[in-house]
């Protein structure tokens, strides 16, 4: 039983990350009658627009996010980003706080290396080959085993920020640099990947609920510098790299448990499927699925915390989604094109309402549906090309 927001019987559901994907979160929340409060590193983000309340501070910031949660006593914290102070969710959540999907869970997704380890060296999952370096000297090293090219990454980042792929010796100062300006939480330490050569790249949405374990149909993706460009839904798949990615989900998401969405990246090789990443939240490139499913990836990830169950989750029609980003920093600018892009058949525009533009920041999303994949592509990119910043300085 849920009392009315803003009474002292609410459900309330505390966001730590306020960006695009957490305003449909809150969004959704609100639709099952949840009070939300959004929390997030900069003043006016997209979820606090629709929150009940919000507050701005630094999320890394452990004695500053314990403040907030004990004076706000949510019944569910939520992360939806990975630079937060982890070590203080894991007292929160041992002091009987529920975190969302369990603290362990953010605290090992916060850097790609806790996560690495535990998928290749204690679960035996199939996936690149890597190495971790703390100096230029150490990714000299680690690049000279894997080869050359080969795909360096800050620990910690967001959207694709200090990744690139190293070609040769010589682009090696390079990408250490790229790779340290980057990353968060001023952490140095990088991962080196063996470069891998994929028909594909998809995200396998994974839900874990009181109904058990269940999967979105294969979501494809292109990235450019490791942030995602276009998804689309259904990805082809045969019935084996199916059944293979699903193990590899189930594998990852039962070991860090809780109730909720998991976007679990994989690459389609053709000697089979390898796990690349996974995030305890809802994914970016699964915005499609605000297009294509009977249920988008932020009701069910909301219908799983809040305990609901979940019914078989339904593909309504192939869908793909086709991104606008800035090209530039402004804190005065203007998105036009909306009308000429919902124009086209089938087509929905989500502006997040970011107030500040930077150099390839996602500022809104196109979603298409069609009859085909490929015609859904099409029209989301036409949809997004028709979409346009005009800056004022």
């Amino acid at each position: 039983m849920y009392g009315s927001p803003l009474t002292s019987n609410a459900r309330k559901l505390l966001l730590l990350g306020s960006g695009e994907l957490g305003k449909e979160v809150v969004l959704e929340a609100q639709r099952l009658g949840v009070e939300t409060i959004a929390v997030d590193r900069y003043d006016n983000a997209p979820a606090m627009q629709a929150a009940h309340r919000s507050y701005t501070t630094d999320m890394l910031d452990g004695a500053a996010l314990r403040r907030i949660i004990e004076q706000e006593r949510p019944d569910y914290i939520v992360p939806e980003i990975e630079a937060i102070a982890t070590e203080t969710l894991l007292e929160l959540e041992k002091e009987g706080h529920r975190v969302i999907p369990t603290a362990r869970a953010a605290w090992l997704t916060m850097d790609r290396e806790g996560i690495r380890r535990l998928a290749a060296e204690t679960l035996g999952l199939p996936t690149a080959p890597y190495r971790f370096a703390d100096t230029l000297d150490e990714l000299r090293q680690a690049a000279s085993e894997l080869g050359f090219p080969c795909v360096i990454k800050p620990i910690m980042s967001s959207s694709g920020k200090g990744q690139s792929v190293c070609r040769s010796e010589a682009e090696l100062e390079t990408c250490w640099n790229y790779a340290m300006e980057g990353g968060r939480a001023k952490k140095q330490r990088i991962i080196v990947e063996g470069f891998v050569t994929f028909e594909s790249e998809i995200t396998l949405l994974t839900v874990r609920s009181v109904s058990g374990t269940s999967y979105c149909p294969p979501i494809g993706h292109v990235q450019k510098d490791g942030d995602y460009i276009e998804s689309w839904q259904p990805h082809e798949m045969t019935g084996q790299q199916i059944a293979q990615a699903e193990a590899i989900a189930l594998q990852i998401t039962n070991e860090l448990g809780g109730y909720g969405i998991y976007g679990v990246e994989l690459f389609i090789t053709k000697d089979g499927v390898l796990f690349s990443e996974v995030s305890p939240r809802p994914h970016d490139t699964g915005m499609v699925t605000m297009a294509t499913q009977d249920l988008s990836e932020f009701a069910l990830h909301v219908r799983a915390i809040l305990g609901f169950p979940i019914p078989t989750i339904r593909l309504l029609t192939p869908g793909a989604s086709h991104t606008l980003k800035a090209d530039r920093e402004s804190n005065s600018f203007r998105i036009g094109g909306i009308g000429e892009a919902l124009a086209l058949p089938n087509t929905q525009v989500r502006i997040f309402g970011k107030p500040e533009t930077k150099v390839g920041r996602r500022m809104a999303v196109a979603l298409s549906s069609a009859s085909d994949v490929e015609q859904a592509r099409e029209t989301a990119r036409l949809a997004a090309e028709a979409l346009h910043i005009e800056y004022d300085n």
